[in-house]
Formats: structure tokens, sequence, C-alpha cells
């Protein structure tokens, strides 16, 4: 006798060779009305797995959304999630990402540093990258050349 508990296709689900480092695009159900459901896509890196192929599994997706990074954790046997499809596979040596956090702060303050600020005669402040070293001499026109 087959008994379904739930509407997710639980042994496609266990079977999803889903790691960290992949990308993943995650088909999420959100309901808007009594009844009524739209799919939302929420696509990122996915930085852990946790609790293996247990009924609890969980895994952990990343992406910057206006500059902001956003973290969901997603519970893999859920109903409210329509698909799950892998993207682009990265080959990592950690089991868990949890170091993209900081790495992609650094960059960002690393970025800030390499700007500064130009006042224009109308008096709006414009942000200008600094031109430094090989990089500089190799931007200029054939003019300048």
């Amino acid at each position: 006798m087959n008994i379904r508990v739930s509407p997710v296709d639980i042994e496609a689900r266990k079977n999803l060779d889903l790691r960290p480092g992949d990308t993943v695009r995650v088909w999420q159900k959100i309901e808007e009305e009594k009844g009524k459901y739209r799919l939302q896509v929420f696509e990122g890196l996915v930085l852990a797995r946790k609790h293996g192929r247990e009924p609890g599994a969980t895994f952990t997706v990343r992406r910057v959304l206006s500059g902001i990074g956003v973290e969901k954790i997603f519970p893999l046997y859920s109903p409210m999630i329509d698909r799950i499809e892998i993207v682009k596979r990265a080959r990592v040596r950690r089991a868990k990402l949890y170091y993209i956090r900081e790495k992609v702060a650094r960059e960002a303050r690393r970025q800030l540093r390499h700007t500064r600020l130009m006042v224009n005669v109308s008096g709006t402040t414009k942000a200008v990258a600094k031109e430094e070293g090989p990089v500089a001499a190799e931007t200029g026109t054939p003019e300048q050349k």
C-alpha cells in the first residue's frame, strides 16, 4: 500500500544532489489571497546543507539583492517549494561556506576605498574610481597615447 503524506516527490528531493557551492534556483510558492498562489524565484549560492536526507533537512541560499546580502533557509522537503533547479556547480573545499559573508563585505569595503568623491561645478557629488598602476595607463584614449 502506497500512502502519500506530502504533495512533494520525496524520492526526487532525496536524490537531488545539492551541495555547497552550487548556484540554485528555488521556485517558492507564495500565497497571495486565500487559496491563490504565485511562484517566486530565489536564485543564489548554496552556503550549507544540514541534516542530510532526514525529514528535517535544510539548505541555506545566499544572494545579493540591491547591494544587501539576503540569506534564506529552505526546508528540503517543504511543500511550499515547487521545484529546485541547479544552475551552476562550483568545486569547493569546505562543507559550509559561511566565510563568503565576510569575503563579500571585505570586497565591498575594498571597492569603496578605491573610489573618491568629486564635486562638479553644479555642486553635485559624483563617485569616481581612482586609476592606479598599469590599468591607468591602458585606459587613456588613442589621442592621449
